[in-house]
């Protein structure tokens, strides 16, 4: 089969197109002809080196989400035959023709979604859910601070926190306010010209969110914990802008009962990762279609346009996700 590889960490510009043998079948395994796969900022790490070998996770072609259909079966799975429509996450292995995912994480596609659109769904989804509502607990009535809302998990979670009735406030580039308003946002900021920060308060009459959601890092930490209200939660969900300096006050932690809770998916076991699709899937799965949620397509490549795709990523020009077909 057709994969992209690598010889060496590198610029987008050292991904290829190689054969590669098909993958082998587990107990646990589905087989799966790829039609779609997502593009993930993991997926500039791998490239570049950040995990430190180039078979980080379940294989050494790199790719964390796929779209298509199942070709064979492991002896353990269940509930799934040859010839169904599938997307999910995978350990590694997205970037090719064909995968394998371990049938725990793979989920049906929703009727009246095509491979592009499922491709572009588990990733983000997957997360947003996790880090809104399974470990920051988000409530109907609550304020949320969402960074990055026209982004990949951040469109994601915009959408699910209007979906189950909260006051969504977002950050995004100033062009993409129409689009983040039609997720669901009920205020968008634009974070280039505004601090967010005078903003949240004066929206919030200084009382503070009772949750944010951010993939920035130590550039927002001060001011995401200053802007939580009593009891407030921050689920930090990446490190997009650094990690150096980030302080806060101590004292404010601990008299307003704040939490600050950090997730990564990548570096989780199997089996909390079974659990987060689960969760997922029973929620929000037949929610998604024409009039429910909807994944943000930002652009399309083909297979061998990787290194282009992963370069729109990288210069920052994606607005939703990027998916390559197969």
């Amino acid at each position: 089969m057709k994969a992209v590889t690598f010889d060496e960490f590198g610029p987008a510009d050292v991904l290829r197109i190689s054969e590669v043998p098909d993958p082998v079948p587990r107990p646990n395994d589905l087989i799966v002809r790829v039609r779609a796969a997502g593009v993930n900022r993991a997926d500039l790490t791998h490239r570049r080196g950040g995990y430190g070998r180039p078979d980080f996770g379940d294989s050494s072609i790199m790719g964390l989400e796929i779209a298509g259909e199942v070709t064979a079966l492991g002896e353990n799975v269940r509930d799934y035959k040859i010839g169904d429509r599938i997307m999910g996450i995978v350990g590694g292995g997205a970037y090719a023709e064909v995968a394998r995912i371990d049938y725990r994480m793979a989920m049906p596609v929703p009727d009246g979604l095509d491979y592009i659109q499922a491709a572009a769904i588990t990733e983000v989804f997957v997360t947003a859910h996790e880090a809104l509502i399974h470990l920051g607990r988000l409530q109907p009535g609550e304020i949320v601070l969402i960074h990055a809302g026209a982004g990949g998990v951040g469109g994601a979670a915009v959408q699910l926190a209007h979906a189950i009735g909260a006051r969504v406030i977002t950050t995004a580039r100033a062009p993409v306010h129409d689009l983040v308003l039609r997720l669901g946002a009920d205020h968008a900021i634009d974070y280039i010209n505004d601090d967010f920060a005078p903003v949240v308060a004066h929206l919030t009459d200084h009382r503070g969110v009772d949750l944010i959601l951010d993939f920035i890092g130590a550039p927002y930490f001060e001011r995401n914990v200053n802007a939580l209200a009593f009891g407030g939660r921050l689920v930090q969900v990446g490190i997009m802008g650094g990690i150096e300096n980030a302080t806060i006050s101590l004292e404010r932690l601990l008299y307003r009962h704040l939490q600050i809770i950090g997730t990564v998916m990548k570096s989780r076991s199997q089996e909390v990762k079974h659990g987060m699709s689960r969760r997922f899937k029973e929620r929000w799965l037949d929610k998604f279609g024409p009039n429910g949620l909807t994944p943000v397509i930002d652009s399309v490549f083909p297979l061998a346009e990787a290194g282009a795709a992963q370069q729109r990523m990288e210069d920052g020009l994606n607005v939703g996700k990027i998916v390559l077909t197969v």
